[in-house]
């Protein structure tokens, strides 16, 4: 039996032309529509324009708590509080006679409650002037200078102030060249604590000192080398390691150069806290000779024999000072100090330094160098007072 199909219907199985290019359109056409209704959600959400309706919040969105490093800040709430501004009221003699008023200001901190403040030598110079503290919240003291030393760029002032904030004092041995810290000081004179940050940029240089005017200079060894900023009014603050504990007392900075200040190191002040507690005076152990330290330089143009160590010469005045305790033990001019104790003597650790680490009556053994031959000396140590 023949079957008949009808020319133009569809075969069992089979899609006509325009129905395959219906769909096809509609599929494009759906695409189309989703791929920008797809870019818009995306768009939305990514910019927080679609919102949760049941929370509110921005669809896709997360949310971060960003806090800043807070070492810093945690440093300066510490310290600010024992960081005072220290003033002067001063005259001089202009020309023609005239009686000139001079100001100046500086920094110091509180290392007793019952208002004692170390400050630079320099901030309080002037034994004429009449010195006023400021403390951090505000209150205004008349200030004593109770000590200058005659060695050091250091100095200590009373106020009759008690149960004051109390400044740490850390360890300035245990610093290391690239380590941060933090400065804070009257900048100017007139923005008190005033806080810069850096790094030590080198330890144990010696540098020679001087006040803007040029008429003071001081030699002063074994400081602390920083790029924190210290500016003027600066001087007798604290430089702080991130621990919020004071390593170093800002004292200078290198007018020719960028960022290159200098400290004191706060070891070199830790007994004479305690001796101006105990006696109103700095005493500290002394062993009389004038030296110039040694370089790989001096002693290839001076012909030395040792290329390190400290050499006792005077100058104009006598290398050991007569009556001393190294007089008393014999040291004579041009012997080479090579040791005190154990501590070897170089560009890194000065007569001066290794000497804040024993008491006036103390016995230290000096290895010397005389005549090219090596040998040791027995000193008792003298006083500074």
């Amino acid at each position: 039996m023949e079957e008949t199909y009808n020319k133009g219907n569809n075969l069992p199985g089979k899609t006509s032309g325009l129905d395959w290019k219906k769909k096809t359109i509609l599929l494009i056409t759906a695409s189309f529509i989703m791929g920008i209704l797809g870019g818009f959600l995306g768009y939305s959400i990514a910019n927080g324009n679609l919102r949760n309706p049941i929370s509110g919040t921005p669809i896709g969105s997360k949310t971060y708590n960003v806090q800043e490093q807070s070492a810093v800040i945690d440093v300066v709430k510490k310290v600010s509080p024992s960081v005072v501004s220290i003033t002067s009221e001063g005259s001089s003699q202009g020309l023609f006679g005239s009686i000139l008023k001079t100001n100046s200001a500086g920094t110091g901190f509180i290392v007793d409650s019952d208002g004692l403040i170390v400050t630079n030598k320099h901030v309080v110079s002037d034994t004429n002037a009449k010195y006023t503290v400021f403390t951090s919240d505000g209150k205004k003291y008349s200030a004593e200078v109770k000590a200058r030393d005659s060695l050091n760029d250091l100095a200590f002032v009373k106020i009759n102030a008690s149960n004051l904030p109390v400044a740490e004092l850390g360890d300035s041995d245990k610093l290391e060249v690239g380590q941060t810290v933090v400065a804070i000081g009257n900048a100017l004179g007139q923005y008190q604590n005033t806080v810069t940050t850096g790094v030590v940029s080198g330890i144990g240089r010696v540098i020679t000192a001087g006040d803007q005017s040029g008429s003071s200079q001081e030699s002063l060894d074994n400081v602390i080398q920083t790029d924190a900023a210290i500016n003027p009014g600066n001087s007798g603050g604290p430089l702080l390691n991130i621990g919020g504990q004071v390593i170093g007392i800002n004292t200078a900075m290198d007018q020719q150069g960028q960022s290159i200040g200098f400290a004191i190191p706060i070891n070199m002040i830790k007994k004479q806290v305690s001796s101006v507690e105990s006696s109103g005076k700095i005493v500290r152990p002394v062993l009389g000779v004038r030296y110039i330290p040694i370089t790989k330089d001096l002693a290839a143009s001076d012909n030395l024999k040792s290329d390190k160590g400290a050499l006792v010469y005077g100058g104009d005045n006598p290398g050991v000072v007569p009556g001393s305790a190294a007089d008393k033990a014999g040291i004579k001019e041009a012997d080479i100090i090579l040791k005190i104790n154990n501590d070897s003597i170089d560009e890194n650790n000065s007569i001066t330094s290794i000497l804040q680490k024993y008491s006036p009556g103390d016995k230290v053994t000096l290895t010397i160098l005389r005549d090219g031959n090596q040998k040791t000396v027995v000193v008792t140590l003298g006083s500074s007072s």
